[in-house]
């Protein structure tokens, strides 16, 4: 069993001993990302050669502009990338986080893992290793990204992710600066997955072993998608492993695991996707007005082929 995700994408692949399975299955309805993962399995490609070639897919199709070079910017107007795969046999994970230049953000992670006792590499030294084990430097800047990030400096920086600062972040851009003896609150947060992305340098929940997946080929694999800021504070993909490893079924372990953060951000954004030993799989997501209704892709021996899924949101 292997886990790989990046971004607003995630992935799961299953092995095991049992008809069910092999199974992948990923968020969002990205079919030519799923067709990739279950082309490589039945081409006699090695469980990591399907995660990777399905993850990287996505980085090149740009996945509905939210995956890959091209992506969101943050708010210097760079792209950067998160990305993580995860081994359930081994428990050996490979991540990195602020990945600048290099578009096979997946490839970088794996080889986080392959070549370096290490878990997660991040920021500029993530980049330094990435181009050291022959990934090619290029810009993630695409025309598209670079209008997104002009068309949020018209717009006065809206929406940002700052609070508690001066001058005020609901109606300007910075430089900005703590504000003295005072608190301050943007109202309700809104989010939008398309939008302009983060504070330059910060890392969402796609690499965080817990949080935006993991994976235990004892248990069951799990990966989440949406506001990774939220999210990550809660380990979602943990706690509904943890879950099946207890008895729940897949489902019901995805939505404990959105219940658990609903409790505390009753309007977060967000989604999860369960698989257990047995390739029985589920989702859960939380019901706000920009999502009722979430959709992931599914392959298994079963279909031989890329499937849409759908659950609705609670």
């Amino acid at each position: 069993m292997l886990l790989s995700l990046h971004f607003f994408f995630s992935m799961l692949y299953l092995r095991l001993g049992h008809t069910s399975l092999p199974l992948v299955i990923n968020t969002w309805p990205f079919k030519s990302a799923t067709a990739a993962a279950w082309h490589a399995l039945q081409s006699g490609g090695s469980v990591l050669d399907a995660v990777e070639k399905g993850c990287a897919r996505c980085e090149m199709d740009q996945c509905d502009g939210t995956v890959g070079f091209g992506g969101s910017p943050d708010e210097t107007g760079e792209t950067t990338l998160d990305a993580m795969i995860m081994n359930g046999n081994s428990m050996e994970v490979g991540a990195v986080a602020d990945l600048r230049r290099i578009k096979n953000a997946i490839g970088v992670a794996r080889a986080v893992m392959e070549r370096t006792e290490h878990t997660m590499l991040v920021g500029e030294s993530a980049s330094v290793f990435a181009e050291n084990m022959g990934f090619a430097a290029e810009d993630l800047t695409t025309n598209e990204s670079l209008n997104v990030f002009s068309q949020w400096l018209k717009g006065n920086c809206q929406p940002n992710y700052r609070k508690n600062v001066s001058p005020d972040p609901s109606t300007s851009c910075g430089p900005y600066g703590p504000k003295a003896a005072q608190t301050q609150c943007n109202g309700e947060r809104q989010v939008n997955i398309h939008s302009h992305d983060t504070i330059g340098s910060r890392v969402g929940d796609s690499p965080i072993i817990g949080a935006g997946a993991y994976a235990d080929s004892s248990a069951g694999a799990a990966a989440a998608t949406g506001d990774g800021d939220i999210m990550m504070r809660f380990l979602p993909s943990y706690l509904a492993v943890e879950l099946m490893r207890n008895g729940a079924d897949p489902s019901a372990a995805c939505k404990s695991a959105i219940s658990r953060i609903k409790r505390h951000y009753s309007d977060f954004f967000g989604a999860i996707i369960c698989a257990n030993t047995t390739g029985h799989y589920g989702a859960a997501c939380n019901k706000v007005p920009s999502l009722t209704e979430f959709h992931y892709m599914v392959a298994d021996s079963e279909s031989d082929t890329a499937v849409l899924k759908s659950v609705p949101c609670f």
